[in-house]
């Protein structure tokens, strides 16, 4: 049995466990991040992560402290504008009754965030790591027990390792064997939903806009890309009723694009998909408790919403930011219970604030009820329609704070 003495365990190797490993590495941390399975790294390798993360300003100034953001800001595409679309009706095709921007020059001079696909995120964190030597990353291992005493907690692996870690810190999804060794319950919604993700080319330029689309079912939304073969290009994120998507997925290329173009609205003109087509189902799921003995959890092992709003890993960067923050005290890890005691007073509040926030966006925007769609229309228009109103909707959105 390989024994190894380590300050800070990371289970999981997704981009929440690779940053959490790379913000405590840098702190000087001894980090030992495993992981069942070695990230999908390139676009055209199966299992390839097609969706995009969307990078808040809270989310890439935290990169940008840790030397990230140099590596990956020439990939990333920035959104300027929110661009927020209901076409409710019996109409068919769906036209566009209401359309509002919201745009990031009225509360900044940045954009809302940076576009960055998710594989590419991936390869960039996994070449980021191997420049620390304090930072150990190991794949095809899963945690088989976990035992947690006063002094230190026991992390034992499938190839018969043990590991003595100060800290673990649960980055293993949402299904994580870290939270379910830790015995931390969980609060959970499925949805009849779920979420077909696809990369288009279209007619016309996005122009730095990110665009969701609204009708029963829920929103379809464009994410800009940069251009592809010299032609405009975004990501789309299309949530629709499980019964759709299976119909959907049944649909040869031409048919299905016919399908997205209708649901479009046509508001970028013809779309042309030029990726695989991956589904994902849509759920909310809180762990009742962030933290156990000498043990934290992040990302989607404490927290799952629906993909609106560009909220699930910029959550994820909050939690490990706060820990982040919390670690760099004198004490160290020397005062464990104090700095997990201290996490999850910091992140409580927030993340049942944003999931209950994004459940109900989910529930408006996926109703096929008029009243719902009266009323989601109404609302669109009237947060657009008054500045302070639009301006701290749009802090809120971002997690900045407002003014005083």
């Amino acid at each position: 049995m390989r024994n190894r003495n380590i300050d800070i365990f990371i289970s999981g190797a997704g981009p929440a466990g690779l940053l959490a490993s790379l913000s405590f590495a840098s702190l000087g941390y001894s980090v030992f991040c495993a992981d069942p399975k070695k990230p999908v790294t390139q676009s055209n390798e199966d299992g390839a992560d097609l969706r995009t993360t969307a990078f808040l300003q809270p989310a890439k100034t935290f990169m940008a402290s840790l030397g990230l953001w140099e590596k990956l800001e020439h990939f990333a595409i920035p959104m300027e504008i929110m661009r927020i679309i209901d076409s409710a009706g019996d109409n068919w095709p769906p036209r566009e009754t209401t359309a509002k921007d919201f745009l990031a020059s009225e509360i900044s001079d940045l954009p809302f965030g940076w576009n960055i696909p998710n594989w590419l995120l991936r390869r960039t964190l996994l070449e980021n790591a191997m420049e620390y030597s304090n930072l150990e990353l190991k794949f095809g291992l899963t945690t088989s027990s976990i035992i947690r005493r006063d002094d230190a907690a026991y992390v034992y692996l499938n190839d018969g390792s043990q590991i003595k870690s100060k800290l673990i810190i649960g980055a293993d999804g949402r299904d994580s064997l870290v939270r379910d060794k830790s015995q931390i319950k969980i609060s959970k919604r499925e949805f009849p939903q779920k979420a077909l993700t696809f990369i288009v080319t279209h007619e016309r330029p996005h122009k730095n806009a990110s665009i969701e689309i609204h009708r029963s079912g829920g929103p379809f939304t464009f994410v800009p890309l940069a251009d592809f073969e010299g032609k405009p290009c975004s990501s789309v994120v299309w949530m629709e009723s499980n019964k759709n998507v299976k119909r959907l997925l049944t649909l040869k290329t031409k048919e299905f694009e016919e399908e997205a173009n209708n649901r479009s609205c046509m508001h970028l003109g013809k779309l042309r998909v030029i990726s695989e087509i991956s589904d994902w189902p849509i759920i909310s799921q809180l762990a009742k408790q962030l933290t156990a003995k000498r043990t934290a959890l992040i990302a989607e092992a404490a927290h799952v919403l629906p993909p609106i709003g560009a909220q699930g890993l910029n959550m994820s960067l909050a939690d490990i930011k706060s820990l982040h923050e919390l670690a760099k005290s004198p004490s160290r890890l020397s005062n464990i219970n104090e700095i997990l005691s201290k996490y999850e007073q910091s992140r409580n509040l927030d993340i049942k604030t944003r999931v209950l926030g994004i459940n109900a966006l989910n529930e408006v925007s996926k109703s096929s009820i008029s009243v719902a769609q009266k009323s989601r229309t109404l609302g669109i228009n009237f947060l657009h329609s008054s500045p302070k109103v639009r301006y701290r909707l749009m802090q809120l959105g971002l997690g900045l704070k407002g003014p005083n």
